[in-house]
């Protein structure tokens, strides 16, 4: 590349080869080619070995230093030297980090490097440099690499040419599975959890057995994921089977935790075990800053005592606490539960990327499996053939001993005298020449007649194996029962480590309450739609600064764990956590921007959830019904729609059922009394007729008690009272018109008209 650098570049001229090509043709030519390369040479692992090129020529690298699992330890310098030379010109420090992914036992459910020296901890530590730490291969690598010499697999040439690299390996071990794989290529992904292999070899078992067996079938043998960190899958059968059934996917990991009693009525809670992949340093710094923060208002203090095991102490803040319900609000804060995806994209046959199920991938490992048993068979089967050749050969010349010893010494070229004398092929003539003399006695014909006895007693074995599929299955099945044995249950290894449970049922509001710390607010909402928070209970209201042109419109007593509930004019409700309101210090901000009100909508009224309660709602035209509290709950921030108003009708007035009579006011300072009972109950809807009005529209709505009598206030803050005795003139039935309001009545025609509206607790829809 230098040389060419250095050259003096003559650009052609008119005779020259020029080819005109569409710049947009060759980018996409060339972006193409990138992203095939990213996928099948670095992103993507193959199906049938689990592995991608990288972490292939690691394992090759330490096969040619003949680095077994019983050998001598080597620096992991001269493995990432000799990788780096001969296979993966990359740079040292990506072929080293992926040496020490395969090394780390709480990255990978089985290791495939044996790593002495610092290989990092779950802590989230790095590893040492390369020229301090050792490594050797482990059993399941050894697998991986069994009989990589005999053919079993295609070899291709490496980046220079100069030496060979397999294109995948014979894979006796089920890495695909069994470890998983994670990488990001071009417009796709993967991410493939870590599985037992005992329960890996069991399936494939059963599939030898069902070759059509459907994924469903499978998870019987094979429940889910195996992480080498444990935790725990809290996920539905339902859920696990859609996800390896379609190959995509995830899964809600837990950690494990238990109780102890620390006396006198008190407990302390302990994880011992995190999610796969979670830093526990990260989750420890995590945590303490949330109690710092009191978003943990349930736990007291956290201390991590982890040594070789993890070991997380919580205490909490009270002897009262639940404990479930404190590790809940753990979970739904910190990476003490997070997501494990899914994503079973892989490369078939290492050319054609595509997402597998959980059948398809052990089927894909099984036909290689397969592939590699007849080539070594093969293989075995030329080797034989050709020791059978060369031992007629030996046979040959001891029956003939003195005549070969004559031909030998004295013709110039012995070699063909002996195939002409004795019908000898090539081979065999050379295996006479090369025989060393210690090798002529008697004892040597017995055992190469032995040997030739044997030998074809094996060769006829092999060829009935090489005749019969039913024998080849029988023998991949031999295989895989010594791999379960070796990594079996009853091994520390092999010992499935992650369990399934189902999330504990708690209520969603007692989770969010845990969530916060409970504290008396004032929450304060202006005239222009701004609306903050005060904490404690305010009483006195008039010191507060608001905008411009803004003013107090109404303010009610909460709590930070309350839920604030927003009707607005296109009969949507709306939900905002107190706990997300900002502080009393500047303004607030608007209530549009804690929830999608549409532009041409108003609010109608802002009040504390309080639940179990019945309110009426009414329209400008007068229609309305009566909905229970609990069904105004929204979910998401475009609300909850209630009441149905069409324009150029819109919701006007709400009201909580606090009587047995509901008065109606409307534009035209008409006023109706009703019973309540005439009111329908509704869910949602537009309602029935409430209020009958020839000109305008309905102005406010109230209910009230027989005996305490209809209230209002006006804008200096007077209360009025009228008793049933006094409103006979207003007693009617729904959808009347009613009669003029009586005297002192507010002229904007609503039953609360004092400035800056303030009750114990209570917005407009609870005064």
């Amino acid at each position: 590349m230098l040389s060419a650098m250095n050259k003096k570049l003559i650009p052609p001229g008119p005779s020259g080869d020029v080819q005109e090509i569409a710049l947009r043709e060759a980018l996409e030519e060339r972006y193409l080619a990138y992203a095939l390369s990213t996928i099948m040479h670095r992103a993507l692992p193959d199906a049938r070995d689990g592995l991608k090129p990288v972490h292939r020529r690691i394992l090759y690298g330490m096969r040619l230093l003949r680095l077994d699992p019983g050998a001598a330890f080597k620096k992991s310098a001269k493995i990432v030297g000799d990788v780096m030379g001969n296979f993966h010109p990359h740079g040292d420090q990506a072929i080293y980090d992926a040496l020490v992914r395969l090394a780390q036992d709480f990255s990978s459910r089985y290791p495939l490097v044996d790593g002495q020296g610092n290989f990092g901890n779950v802590d989230g530590d790095n590893a040492a440099a390369y020229r301090y730490t050792e490594a050797r291969l482990t059993e399941a690598a050894r697998l991986l690499l069994d009989g990589i010499d005999e053919d079993a697999v295609d070899f291709r040439p490496s980046y220079d040419g100069v030496s060979q690299e397999p294109v995948v390996l014979p894979a006796a071990f089920p890495n695909l599975l069994a470890n998983g794989a994670q990488g990001i290529a071009v417009g796709m992904a993967t991410s493939i959890p870590p599985h037992n292999i005992a329960e890996l070899c069991d399936a494939a078992l059963h599939l030898i057995e069902q070759p059509k067996a459907r994924t469903r079938t499978l998870l019987k043998f094979v429940p889910g994921p195996d992480f080498p960190t444990g935790g725990l899958v809290v996920d539905p059968p339902e859920a696990i089977d859609e996800a390896y059934t379609t190959g995509r996917g995830s899964f809600r990991l837990r950690g494990r935790w238990k109780t102890e009693d620390t006396g006198r009525g008190t407990y302390q809670v302990v994880v011992t075990e995190i999610p796969w992949q979670v830093q526990k340093m990260r989750l420890v710094e995590q945590i303490a800053a949330l109690i710092n923060e009191k978003k943990l208002p349930l736990v007291a203090d956290m201390h991590d005592e982890s040594a070789e095991d993890v070991r997380l102490v919580f205490e909490p803040r009270s002897r009262s606490v639940d404990p479930a319900l404190m590790m809940e609000s753990l979970f739904k804060l910190t990476e003490l539960e997070s997501r494990v995806p899914l994503n079973m994209n892989v490369l078939l046959r290492g050319r054609i990327p595509r997402v597998v199920g959980l059948a398809e991938a052990l089927t894909e490992w099984l036909t290689h499996r397969r592939e590699v048993l007849l080539r070594r068979s093969r293989w075995r089967l030329s080797q034989i053939e050709h020791r059978l050749e060369v031992l007629g050969g030996y046979l040959v010349a001891y029956l003939n001993l003195d005549k070969v010893i004559k031909i030998i010494r004295k013709e110039d070229e012995p070699k063909p005298v002996l195939m002409t004398s004795f019908r000898l092929s090539d081979v065999q003539a050379d295996a006479v020449l090369n025989m060393r003399l210690r090798n002529l006695r008697r004892l040597e014909e017995i055992e190469i007649r032995d040997e030739d006895k044997r030998l074809r007693a094996e060769k006829k074995s092999i060829e009935d194996l090489l005749r019969s599929e039913a024998a080849q299955w029988k023998t991949i099945a031999g295989q895989i029962r010594q791999v379960r044995d070796t990594f079996g249950a009853k091994t520390p290894l092999g010992k499935r480590r992650t369990g399934f449970a189902q999330a504990p049922a708690h209520d969603e509001a007692a989770i969010e309450e845990a969530l916060v710390e409970r504290e008396p607010i004032t929450v304060v909402v202006s005239e222009k739609g701004w609306i903050r928070a005060l904490r404690g209970q305010a009483a006195d209201l008039s010191g507060l600064a608001f905008k411009a042109d803004d003013a107090l419109d109404r303010a009610f007593f909460a709590e930070t764990t309350s839920k604030i509930l927003v009707f607005a004019s296109n009969g949507r409700f709306y939900t905002i956590e107190a706990a997300k309101l900002p502080g009393g210090r500047g303004h607030g901000e608007p209530v549009r921007l804690f929830i999608e009100l549409e532009q041409q909508a108003e609010i109608v009224d802002v009040f504390r959830y309080r639940g179990g309660r019945k309110l009426i709602v009414a329209s400008k035209q007068g229609r309305g019904f009566i909905v229970a509290e609990d069904e105004c709950l929204a979910n998401t921030r475009k609300g909850k729609q209630v009441l149905n108003a069409r324009p150029p009708d819109a919701a006007r007035a709400i009201a909580p059922v606090e009587g047995e009579l509901v008065a109606a006011i409307g534009e035209n300072r008409k006023m109706v009394v009703f019973p309540v009972e005439q009111v329908p109950e509704m869910a949602r809807g537009r309602g029935v007729r409430l209020q009958r009005h020839k000109d305008g529209g309905l102005s406010d709505i109230k209910t009230f008690e027989v005996e305490k009598g209809l209230t209002w206030t006006d804008s200096a803050g007077r209360v009025f009272t009228l008793s049933l005795k006094e409103l006979s003139d207003w007693r009617g039935n729904r959808a009347d018109a009613g009669r003029l309001v009586p005297k002192g009545f507010p002229k904007n025609n609503k039953f609360d008209s004092a400035s800056g509206r303030q009750t114990n607790g209570k917005g407009a829809a609870e005064s």
